[in-house]
């Protein structure tokens, strides 16, 4: 049976049962060092609605199947969630996977290493695009709602319904590297690379999941709410 967890739980219990909610603590930005204190009081500290960071926690931990949160988010403490998940991919878990399929491959322009390094650097142009799209039109929707200004140029079910799962081409790659590894890469540092790969990977399906299934539902409320108070 899954473990759900609730404000009284101690934050460290978090961490000791699975290590990955790490990443989703220091993206709301909470800061190890809490000691004993409960998941309520280290949200409080932190200026976190708790409410909103369980959601997140209990749907990654739940993997995302019979997960069900009816208590409204902060629309607020997940944006912030969003955009640190934004940087985090960007500016240091796609680069660093680079900078160890560099080590790995010993880059050669005449054999498959150099198609490999190719193949990632148009993967990491399409997620930063992606990104970068959502931080600009998305996001920037959402806060203009948040101001009590309805734009009528976009609506947020455009964006769910063309949602790319930006994960998908992170399969491709480790196909690439699996069947067609050069014959004089390093195996221990190649090996490393592609752990970070799938690891990366399953952090990107989430990060979509959590749009698509906590962030889009509460700008459908916001979107309704605007429109019942203008009519």
């Amino acid at each position: 049976m899954t473990r759900y967890y609730s404000p009284e739980d101690k934050m460290i219990t978090l961490i000791a049962e699975d290590y990955s909610l790490i990443q989703v603590m220091t993206r709301f930005g909470i800061r190890m060092g809490f000691g004993d204190k409960t998941v309520s009081e280290v949200c409080e500290e932190a200026g976190v609605d708790c409410n909103t960071f369980l959601a997140v926690v209990n749907f990654v931990v739940e993997g995302f199947t019979t997960f069900n949160n009816s208590r409204p988010l902060s629309i607020q403490s997940l944006m912030h969630y969003l955009k640190q998940s934004h940087i985090y991919f960007l500016e240091y878990c796609l680069p660093m996977i680079r900078r160890k399929l560099l080590d790995g491959i010993n880059l050669n322009t005449g054999d498959v290493s150099f198609l490999i390094l190719k193949f990632f650097d148009e993967y990491y142009r399409e997620v930063k695009t992606h990104m970068e799209y959502e931080e600009r039109t998305v996001f920037n929707y959402i806060e203009a709602m948040l101001n009590g200004i309805r734009p009528s140029d976009f609506h947020i079910a455009t964006y769910s319904d063309h949602h790319e799962q930006v994960a998908d081409k992170l399969g491709e790659l480790k196909s690439i590297i699996i069947k067609y590894c050069p014959a004089n890469a390093d195996a221990n540092l190649l090996n490393d690379a592609l752990y970070s790969i799938y690891r990366c990977e399953r952090e990107l399906e989430n990060h979509c999941k959590v749009e698509d299934h906590l962030l889009v539902p509460e700008i459908l409320r916001l979107e309704k709410g605007l429109v019942s108070s203008q009519s």
